[in-house]
C-alpha cells in the first residue's frame, strides 16, 4: 500500500494534510524518515506519525443496488455520484470494483482494498458478471454460440471472451460476461444487430443482488472470501 494512503486509513487527515505532513518529514517508516508518499509500506513495517504508532483501519466491503443516472466516481459529475447514498465514514477511501454506467442499474461491490478488486476486475481471474438484458428487437437463438464464442466489437482487434447468453424471452435476455470493455454490453449486442434498452447488473460471482435501489449492505466475511484469486468463477466447486 502506498504511504499516503495507508497514514489516510490510519487517521482522520485528509489527503492534503497527510501529504503535508509527509513532505513535512514527519512520518518514519522501520525508523527511517521519509517524504516520498508513493513508497511502499506493508504489513510488517512500523509506520510512525510524530513518533505515534499507526495502525491501519480494517478494509471495508459494501453492495449495493446503484440507481439508474447515478455514476461510480467519487464525486458528483453530471450526474450524482452514488456513494451520496452511503453515509459511513470516509467514502473518499472506497473505490468501485467494475463500474457501470450512469444508465446502468444494479449490483455494484465497494471497497477499499486495491488486492481484493483486483480479482473481481480482472479477465484473467474469470470472475463472473451477469446482466439483465432488454433488447428493442427479438434476439435469435443462434446469439447463443455467437456469443459463446465471442464477439468482435467495433474498433477492437480481439474476440472478446466467451459469454454465457440465456434467453428469457424475445426481448430479454440474462447474459454472463467474465471481462469489463468499456461498454461491452451494450456494444455486443450492437455488433450482432440489436440494441439494449435496458441493463441490470444481478450477480458478481457467487454474491446475487438482494437489495432495493439504493441499499446498500456490509458483506459477509464468506462473500468477502469467495473472491480469493484461486476462486473467482461462480461456477467453480
Amino acid at each position: 500500500m502506498r504511504l499516503d494512503k495507508f497514514v489516510c486509513k490510519s487517521t482522520e487527515l485528509t489527503k492534503d494534510q497527510v501529504l503535508e505532513r509527509i513532505h513535512m518529514g514527519r512520518v518514519v517508516v522501520n525508523s527511517d524518515v521519509v517524504t516520498i508518499e508513493s513508497t511502499q509500506v506493508h504489513e510488517n513495517n512500523i509506520v510512525t506519525l510524530d513518533k505515534q504508532k499507526l495502525v491501519a483501519r480494517p478494509f471495508r466491503y459494501l453492495m449495493m443496488n446503484k440507481p439508474a443516472n447515478t455514476i461510480c466516481s467519487n464525486i458528483d459529475e453530471v450526474y450524482p455520484s452514488l456513494f451520496n447514498y452511503i453515509k459511513e465514514g470516509n467514502n473518499t477511501e472506497l473505490h468501485v470494483a467494475g463500474r457501470l454506467d450512469a444508465d446502468t442499474t444494479g449490483l455494484v461491490l465497494i471497497t477499499d482494498d486495491g488486492r481484493w478488486s483486483y480479482n473481481i476486475i480482472t479477465p484473467s481471474k474469470k470472475c463472473d458478471k451477469t446482466y439483465r438484458v432488454g433488447l428493442r428487437k427479438p434476439i435469435a437463438e443462434e446469439a447463443i454460440v455467437t456469443f459463446s464464442e465471442g464477439i468482435k466489437l467495433q474498433g477492437e482487434t480481439q474476440l472478446t471472451r466467451p459469454a454465457t447468453l440465456k434467453i428469457i424471452t424475445p426481448q430479454e435476455v440474462l447474459l454472463t460476461i467474465t471481462e469489463g470493455k468499456f461498454h461491452q454490453v451494450k456494444r455486443m449486442f450492437s455488433a450482432v444487430g440489436n440494441k439494449v434498452t435496458f441493463l441490470h447488473r444481478e450477480k458478481i460471482g457467487k454474491i446475487s443482488l438482494d437489495l432495493c435501489e439504493g441499499e446498500w449492505r456490509y458483506l459477509t466475511l464468506d462473500e468477502v472470501n469467495s473472491f480469493d484469486k484461486n476462486n473467482t468463477n461462480s461456477n467453480n466447486k
